[in-house]
C-alpha cells in the first residue's frame, strides 16, 4: 500500500472513529456517594436536580418532580385522569441545549413528568428519572469515569464486555408492560432474580457505616436489597459473614440489618465483598413483583455497579458489563 493510500485509511479510521464518539450523547449529571443525579438547566436557567433510578418512580414515558419543585420553578400543572390513574402532570419542560435530558411525552396524557408529594424519608433532589426515562434508549452508567450516556441505536459492545440477559414484564402484543428490569446475580452458588436499581439507597448507622465503610454525603450512599428470609437463610449457613442489627435506619422507626457477602457474580463477573441492605419479604415478593415477570428476592444497587461501566439496552433487553477495577472473570461450570 502507497503512502497517499495509507494516509487516505488512517484519516478514514480517525474520521470514523470521531463519527461514532458523536453518537453518545452525554448526560448532564453529577456523582455522589454512589448515586447518579442529572442536573439538566431549564431555558429560564433554572437548575434541576433528579436521582438516575432505574428502579425508582415514574412510568410510561414520566418522569417524577416533586411539589416543591415544581412550586420553585412555577412550572404550569394538569390534571391526567385514565381509567383508575389521577394524577397531576406537567405537559412541557424545556431545556437549554446541552443541558437537557430526553424526556418523553408519549403517555396516557401529553406531558413529560408526574407530580407527587415530597419524600417523607429523605430529600436530596427535585424528583426522580426514574422508570419512566429510560425504556427504549440504551444508557451507559460509567461508575469509574463518574459519566452517564445516552448511546446511539446502532451501540455495540466492546469485546471485552460481558453480557446478561434482563427480564420485563410483557404485554400480550409482547411489548414491555413494566419498565423495571429484572437481572440475575449469584450469591453462595444460589441464583437470585433481582431488580435492576441505580437508586437503591444506603442510610447507615453508625455501627453500619463502621462495619461496611459505604461511602455517604449527609448520611446517604448506596446499597443492595435482600429480602428478611435470604438474610436469615444466609446468617443460619454462614454464621462467619458478618452482619450488622440496625446497621440501616433509612427507616427511622424500623432500623434494618446488613449483611456482608464474601462474593457475588453477576454477568460473567465475580465482585466482592458486597454488603446487602434488609428489606421484608414483602416489600418485593409482593409489591415489587407485581411490576416483574418472575418473583425477585432484592435489587442490585450500586454497590455492585462501581466496578464496571454498565450498559443497559432497553432495546434488546441487555445490560452489558465492562469490568473496570476490582472484578474478575467467574468460574465457568
Amino acid at each position: 500500500m502507497g503512502r497517499i493510500q495509507s494516509l487516505v485509511v488512517a484519516l478514514s479510521l480517525v474520521f470514523a472513529a470521531n463519527s461514532a464518539a458523536e453518537t453518545r450523547t452525554p448526560i448532564p449529571s453529577i456523582f455522589e456517594a454512589g448515586h447518579f443525579y442529572a442536573k439538566p438547566v431549564t431555558t429560564s436557567g433554572q437548575p434541576l436536580r433528579l436521582l438516575v433510578d432505574t428502579g425508582g418512580a415514574g412510568f410510561n414515558g414520566y418522569a417524577v418532580l416533586y411539589a416543591s419543585a415544581v412550586a420553585r420553578l412555577k412550572l404550569t400543572t394538569a390534571k391526567c385522569d385514565h381509567g383508575d390513574m389521577q394524577a397531576t402532570i406537567v405537559p412541557r419542560l424545556d431545556f437549554q441545549p446541552g443541558k437537557s435530558l430526553p424526556m418523553e411525552d408519549h403517555a396516557y396524557c401529553p406531558a413529560v413528568a408526574m407530580v407527587i408529594d415530597d419524600p417523607t424519608l429523605i430529600k436530596t433532589d427535585d424528583g426522580i428519572m426514574g422508570g419512566g426515562n429510560f425504556p427504549g434508549h440504551i444508557w451507559t452508567f460509567d461508575y469509574p469515569k463518574r459519566q452517564l450516556w445516552l448511546e446511539s441505536p446502532d451501540w455495540t459492545p466492546t469485546k471485552s464486555a460481558k453480557a446478561a440477559a434482563l427480564g420485563f414484564m410483557r404485554n400480550d402484543d409482547g411489548t414491555p408492560g413494566s419498565p423495571f428490569a429484572r437481572i440475575e446475580i449469584k450469591v453462595d452458588g444460589e441464583t437470585f432474580s433481582m431488580l435492576l436499581d441505580t437508586g437503591a439507597t444506603a442510610m447507615p448507622s453508625s455501627a453500619g457505616a463502621q462495619a461496611s465503610g459505604t461511602e455517604t454525603v449527609n448520611g446517604v450512599g448506596v446499597t443492595s436489597y435482600i429480602v428478611s428470609s435470604t438474610i436469615d437463610r444466609w446468617h443460619a449457613r454462614h454464621p462467619t459473614w458478618r452482619m450488622i442489627d440496625g446497621g440501616d435506619i433509612l427507616f427511622a422507626k424500623h432500623p434494618m440489618r446488613t449483611i456482608e457477602v464474601p462474593a457475588v457474580e453477576i454477568a460473567g463477573w465475580t465482585v466482592g465483598p458486597v454488603w446487602f441492605t434488609e428489606r421484608t419479604d414483602p416489600a418485593f415478593h409482593k409489591f415489587m413483583s407485581q411490576y416483574m415477570d418472575k418473583q425477585v428476592e432484592g435489587a442490585v444497587g450500586g454497590n455492585v455497579y462501581a466496578h464496571f461501566a454498565m450498559t443497559v439496552d432497553y432495546l434488546k433487553a441487555k445490560a452489558w458489563f465492562e469490568c473496570k477495577v476490582g472484578c474478575t472473570a467467574a468460574a465457568s461450570k
